[in-house]
């Protein structure tokens, strides 16, 4: 076998093992785990508990990097973006396994094309690849929610007219439906246990998940509490215009499928193409680079017109209800 095959099997061998020591390899939550759980980022002065309590719990050296990044803006931002995706991971752990798939994004590469700028490429799709994860799980658990919010407004309503406490109902939707709703209102009521004001935990909750009914929800009720008014009748009203919503959203969906499934195909096609005719006819795919400027100026017009073309394509089929 030839060394690059060596390299390839020894660096995938040292990635699974890497992965698994991931998976398997944390010890017990921590007290301070399972608050920061329900009550989202910790004031600073906790910032060194949590460091130390993260680093007990990753792997072997990415205890260093914990210890650095802690406390960061990127860091947080990375935490709340984890947490609106529901990934049970810290920032550095995140990073670590980012790191992890760009380096097995290059050994593949490298192996299947024999070629540096290629390979260059699978290492920054490899780093991305987590990123793009997280963004593709934070829009799936986003449209679950509001799919499901018109039915637990309407669970809050009932119980608010057969004389619950607005936690109370809360409690109801997160005992009665599916999850992720059910995790969501779960997680403000251990909140409440736990000492926070009704206002931190609906925000908390909205910080989480960035919906915009969720915020017509959490405004109408914060108001109520304030000037007072018959809150079931508000959240009925507010309960029938978003379920008018999530109709009207799902026909526009339904009309224009077509065109976003040809924007896709716009962008994914010659892509996945030219990869499937490199690894056919390589020699005849590295005339583009040997032919010097021109083929690195073709190369550069191709993925502007695409993605011109597909950016069109989205902006004319994203409606805004």
């Amino acid at each position: 076998m030839s060394l690059q095959l060596y390299i390839l099997i020894g660096g995938s061998a040292l990635i699974l093992l890497l992965l698994l020591l991931y998976i398997f390899g944390g010890g017990e939550e921590e007290v301070i785990e399972r608050l920061e759980r329900y009550a989202g980022p910790a004031p600073a002065r906790r910032e060194d508990a949590r460091s130390r309590t993260a680093t007990r719990r990753a792997m072997p050296f990415s205890e260093t990097l914990n210890r650095a990044i802690a406390g960061r803006g990127f860091a947080e931002d990375l935490r709340l973006q984890l947490a609106r995706a529901d990934l049970k991971l810290t920032p550095a752990e995140f990073l670590v396994l980012q790191i992890m798939m760009a380096v097995l994004g290059f050994l593949l590469s490298q192996w299947f094309f024999r070629f540096l700028p290629l390979a260059l490429l699978g290492l920054v799709a490899g780093f991305f690849a987590p990123r793009l994860y997280v963004a593709w799980r934070q829009r799936r658990r986003l449209a679950a929610f509001n799919a499901q919010l018109g039915d637990a407004i309407n669970l809050m309503v009932n119980g608010l007219r057969a004389g619950y406490s607005i936690l109370q109902a809360m409690e109801a939707v997160a005992r009665e439906l599916p999850p992720p709703i059910a995790t969501e209102f779960d997680r403000v009521v251990k909140e409440q246990q736990l000492g926070l004001s009704l206002e931190q935990a609906l925000q908390n909750m909205l910080r989480r998940v960035r919906s915009d009914d969720l915020e017509m929800l959490v405004t109408a009720i914060l108001i109520q509490r304030e000037v007072g008014g018959n809150l079931a009748e508000i959240l009925d009203t507010i309960s029938f215009t978003i379920r008018e919503r999530v109709r009207i959203k799902g026909e526009i969906r339904v009309l224009t499928a077509q065109q976003m499934l040809s924007g896709y195909v716009l962008i994914f096609l010659p892509i996945g193409l030219g990869l499937i005719l490199f690894g056919i006819n390589r020699d005849y795919m590295l005339n583009f680079f040997n032919s010097g400027i021109i083929g690195y100026f073709m190369i550069a017009c191709t993925i502007v017109m695409m993605l011109i073309g597909f950016f069109v394509i989205q902006r004319i089929v994203r409606i805004e209800v």
